[in-house]
C-alpha cells in the first residue's frame, strides 16, 4: 500500500503559518482513506486521517488551531499561587 500526495495546503492560525500535505491510500480491500500530515514545526508534526476528503479538511480546521492553542498553553509557566 502506497500512499500518494492529493495536495498542498497552509493553515493560518493567529499569524502563525502550518503546511499541510494531503494523501490518498488504497486500503486491501479496495476502499479510500485520505490523511493529512500537519507541519507544526520542523520536528513538529501531527497526522490525521479520514475516510473522505471533506470531512479531513473539515477535521482539520478544527482541530489545528485547537492543536496550537493547546500547545502555547502548556509552554507557558504556572503561576504559584
Amino acid at each position: 500500500m502506497c500512499r500518494k500526495l492529493v495536495g498542498t495546503a497552509e493553515i493560518e492560525v493567529d499569524g502563525r503559518s502550518c503546511a499541510l500535505r494531503y494523501f490518498e491510500l488504497k486500503t486491501a480491500r479496495g476502499a479510500r482513506r485520505y490523511s493529512c500530515e500537519v507541519l507544526l514545526d520542523t520536528a513538529d508534526r501531527i497526522i490525521l486521517d479520514d475516510d473522505s476528503m471533506a470531512s479531513l479538511e473539515s477535521k482539520v480546521a478544527r482541530l489545528v488551531p485547537a492543536t496550537i492553542y493547546s500547545r502555547a498553553l502548556a509552554a507557558k509557566p504556572s503561576v504559584a499561587a
